[in-house]
């Protein structure tokens, strides 16, 4: 954060070449004042302009900076804002105290938003299907392309803002523990195999808020920023990130009442949306799962259909393999090798 900021007696000369030295970087300067207030933003553009007014090299950056710059709130950090000042282009963002001061700097070409969730990634199944590469293997540890399979989603709710992330773990539970050792991710080891999402009680979460529960062993370009605001918008209490499944029947297919037909139709294509295991939940859901049983997500999210809550879903515009066969391997490692390929 300090590269990017000059104080308000700093001269031009003395913010060209701090600009110079962000090259590669995101070249914008926070300018502040003598009491650590934010009072404008500096790029070379502005700097350019106000040498074509015949500002001098000598004078102070607060003779070409801008003034009317956007940022946001500490105590209010909307979603919705900075996805729109994202959108406008700007690649860092301002996060000011109530007297002004800065609190972070955001860069949204390594943190595009900043959502207030934590995340569970579950980790704990014995991958069997992928045997013999789950023997001595954990399957989110399996490398596709140059990382582990759960390397890439963590990678991207940390993209997403989300400080908080836990992964439950049981197979081979020592191998991802010592993986994420000094990462600032915290590993929950199960005491018994507790479904798909009993584990998910274990984390030390707050009554209010939300939580993304995700599979560890998915490849996905899943939106979060979008899920989270679908969740919010609609008060739901579930909302499940869904991938399409199309199902063709070869057939004729009779529509009927009685024993009477009442239409033909010739080999329809019906059209489904299948849970791709990943989901926000209110942390109370997740509170409330009994800590010793076993309990697997669509059982939860039956129950809580079944009490009336709200359950919401949102299909997933992108990429979505689930890595649970040596095909669907095979099919995400070639994904990634032509990925790399690209770069």
């Amino acid at each position: 954060m300090h590269s990017h900021l000059i104080t308000s007696d700093s001269t031009l000369f003395d913010a060209l070449r701090r600009l110079n030295d962000l090259s590669g970087k995101v070249m914008t300067l926070i300018v502040t004042d003598a009491d650590g207030r934010v009072t404008g933003t500096l790029t070379d553009g502005d700097i350019r302009r106000a040498l074509l007014r015949e500002v001098s090299l000598s004078d102070s950056v607060t003779d070409a900076m801008f003034r009317r710059f956007s940022f946001l709130r500490a105590d209010d950090t909307d979603v919705r804002a900075l996805r729109a000042l994202r959108r406008r282009g700007l690649r860092l963002i301002p996060v000011l105290d109530a007297d002004g001061r800065l609190v972070r700097l955001i860069n949204t070409d390594e943190t595009s938003t900043l959502l207030p969730v934590s995340a569970i990634l579950m980790a704990g199944g014995k991958g069997e299907r992928l045997r013999p590469l789950t023997l001595s293997t954990p399957k989110p540890l399996l490398r596709v392309g140059e990382k582990a399979i759960i390397d890439y989603n963590i990678e991207a709710l940390r993209r997403a803002g989300v400080e908080n992330i836990y992964v439950t773990v049981n197979y081979l539970a020592d191998q991802l523990i010592a993986h994420f050792a000094d990462t600032g991710v915290n590993c929950i080891r199960e005491p018994r195999f507790l479904g798909t999402i009993g584990a998910a009680r274990l984390a030390p979460l707050p009554v209010e808020g939300h939580t993304i529960v995700m599979n560890s062993d998915l490849l996905t370009s899943v939106s979060f920023e979008d899920l989270y605001l679908r969740h919010v918008d609609q008060d739901n209490d579930i909302t499940i990130a869904t991938t399409p499944y199309n199902l063709s029947v070869p057939y004729a297919v009779l529509a009927t009442d009685g024993s009477r037909v009442t239409a033909i139709e010739e080999k329809p294509s019906l059209s489904f949306q299948a849970n791709a295991g990943i989901y926000i939940f209110r942390n109370s859901l997740l509170l409330s799962l009994p800590a010793d049983t076993r309990t697997d997500a669509p059982d939860l999210i039956e129950q809580v259909i079944s009490a009336g809550g709200r359950v919401g879903f949102m299909p997933i515009a992108g990429t979505w393999i689930d890595i649970g066969s040596h095909d669907d391997f095979r099919h995400a490692c070639r994904l990634m090798e032509h990925v790399s390929s690209l770069r």
